[in-house]
């Protein structure tokens, strides 16, 4: 399954120049973790908490949070970016078990999803 990147940036009237307002977003296939990473420390050196709303991916800044949405069913839930992922070719983030249970992609396994930064 291919994915599809977007970079949606605005300007809106500054005199120097600056970029006021940026937004990002990424659709594409999502998948999630659990055992046996639970407790083990993710790639910003916070401990994986499963039943947490955090997610992998693979270049966006740790602390980031992202809108993702089931593009199967509509539901959508905010995730913390704190980890690097995922590693499995065609996927662009890896959701927490309870934000995969949420999005109702946890019994299935994956989804084809809209992520899109709201703060860094």
């Amino acid at each position: 399954m291919g994915f599809t990147v977007m970079l949606i940036m605005t300007c809106c009237g500054s005199k120097n120049g600056e970029k006021k307002n940026e937004s990002y977003q990424e659709v594409g296939v999502a998948s999630y973790y659990s055992d046996p990473f639970h407790g083990r420390k993710t790639a910003s050196g916070e401990r994986y908490n499963q039943y947490a709303m955090t997610a992998a991916h693979q270049h966006l800044p740790f602390g980031t949070h992202v809108r993702v949405t089931n593009l199967q069913n509509g539901r959508w839930v905010i995730v913390r970016i704190n980890d690097r992922g995922p590693f499995a070719k065609g996927r662009i983030i890896d959701l927490s078990y309870s934000a995969a249970k949420k999005l109702r992609i946890a019994n299935k396994g994956t989804a084809k999803v809209r992520i899109e930064v709201i703060r860094k």
